[in-house]
């Protein structure tokens, strides 16, 4: 196989033969205007949909594109790749879809519900190692050892290639747009885009987002020395060491790498349920988390970004969700100082009825607490209208005489 250092970035001609190659055989995603995401960053916001793609992400263009390429008798032997989420996924469904025997080799930690997924489509999966590196290591073993193709998820011309796609689609359906931001993790997506963007309408701007804590493009790209690691939401874009051949083409073609910050990736995630009614992960969600938290950037502007992907754990779509209601006011959770005797909670509950205040749940607290032995502290958690609800019930305790803290996210 070529050296990522050595292979040819692909070309405008690639890419659109990658369209027609691919055509048919994935979905063709609406790109739309939202409008209530454009009145609230104050800019014209077009949302690609490639949450909407069968396995839910645009990993699907470039996985195809490349085993299209495949001759019989590397479909005969298979093919091989690493990875714990969308891409494994896309080579498998489309590995099936052609016939060709799929291994995917993911770490050890890889929830199963990702690996049952994947077997779901076909594919047989190696669990590996601890980390997505070993993971990768031991599908560079098999490649050699059983004579397997090897499937990068970013770093090949071909699986580039076809995510540029996703670019032909919006400016036929958006052509008007000066801007795309596009989230980064290898940086395949934004490869594909940017060649694909800049051949079409060469003034264009392509702005590149990586969560805060996972900063390599920008780090190898513009010498910074961002420190790289830590739990993000954006798991699909937490990428340590990014590809040899995309940071070439990103030097090259993209304006600016920005960062987002993880409360901005949650707000965007739970904006996308509540206004687009559409699911989107951590990783798909950070161009728009981008907007969201810069809004003054991108003023004025024709604003495209794409939304790469909606694999996320239902059990962290629903923490999130209930965090924005609680950066947004409507649930909270104080800390009530009070005297430990009769009629204490009766008091306390009778401003959460003045102020339409509803108790979710209550908690005493009277050993581990720094208050006199004849005290206590009830820590109850509430939902309310709006956050001035809440405030005018803190000031109504306070008022009363007890002291009030509220735990807060950020």
């Amino acid at each position: 196989m070529t050296s990522p250092v050595t292979q040819t970035p692909p070309s405008f001609e690639d890419i659109k033969a990658a369209a027609g190659r691919i055509a048919g055989s994935i979905v063709r995603t609406p790109t739309m205007l939202s409008r209530t995401m454009s009145e609230i960053i104050g800019a014209e916001v077009w949302l690609k949909f490639e949450n909407l793609q069968f396995t839910a992400a645009y990993k699907e263009r470039g996985a195809l594109n490349k085993l299209l390429h495949l001759t019989p008798e590397e479909c005969r032997r298979g093919v091989v790749a690493a990875s714990a989420g969308n891409h494994a996924q896309a080579v498998a469904y489309h590995g099936k879809r052609l016939g060709i025997p799929v291994t995917i080799v993911m770490p050890k930690s890889t929830p199963m519900v990702k690996v049952s997924q994947t077997e779901g489509h076909g594919a047989q999966v190696v669990l590996h190692g601890e980390r997505f590196d070993d993971a990768y290591d031991h599908a560079k073993t098999l490649e050699a050892e059983r004579g397997l193709v090897f499937v990068h998820p970013f770093d090949d011309p071909l699986v580039i290639a076809g995510a540029g796609t996703v670019a032909l689609e919006m400016l036929e359906a958006a052509p008007n747009l000066d801007t795309l931001v596009v989230p980064i993790g290898g940086g395949g997506l934004i490869s594909g885009i940017a060649t694909a963007a800049k051949a079409i309408r060469p003034g264009i701007e392509v702005v590149g987002i990586e969560a805060e804590l996972y900063p390599s493009m920008k780090n190898v790209v513009e010498g910074g020395h961002g420190a790289i690691g830590g739990d993000t939401l954006a798991e699909g874009i937490a990428v340590k060491e990014p590809g040899e051949l995309t940071r070439r083409i990103i030097k090259d073609l993209v304006d600016r790498i920005d960062l987002v910050e993880e409360k901005h990736i949650e707000h965007a995630v739970a904006l996308l349920v509540a206004i687009e009614k559409s699911v989107v992960e951590g990783a798909g969600a950070a161009g728009l988390a981008a907007l969201l938290a810069h809004p003054e950037k991108y003023h004025g502007r024709k604003v495209g970004t794409v939304l790469c992907g909606g694999n996320i754990d239902t059990h962290l779509l629903a923490n999130v969700l209930v965090r924005e209601l609680v950066r947004r006011g409507h649930i909270a959770r104080l800390k009530i100082a009070a005297q430990d005797r009769p009629g204490a909670l009766a008091a306390i509950t009778a401003k959460f009825h003045e102020c339409d205040v509803n108790i979710i749940e209550t908690n005493h607290h009277r050993i581990f607490t720094s208050l006199p032995a004849k005290d206590t502290v009830i820590e109850v958690e509430c939902e309310a209208r709006d956050a001035p609800a809440v405030d005018a019930l803190v000031s109504r305790l306070e008022a009363a005489g007890f002291h009030v803290e509220r735990a807060s996210l950020d």
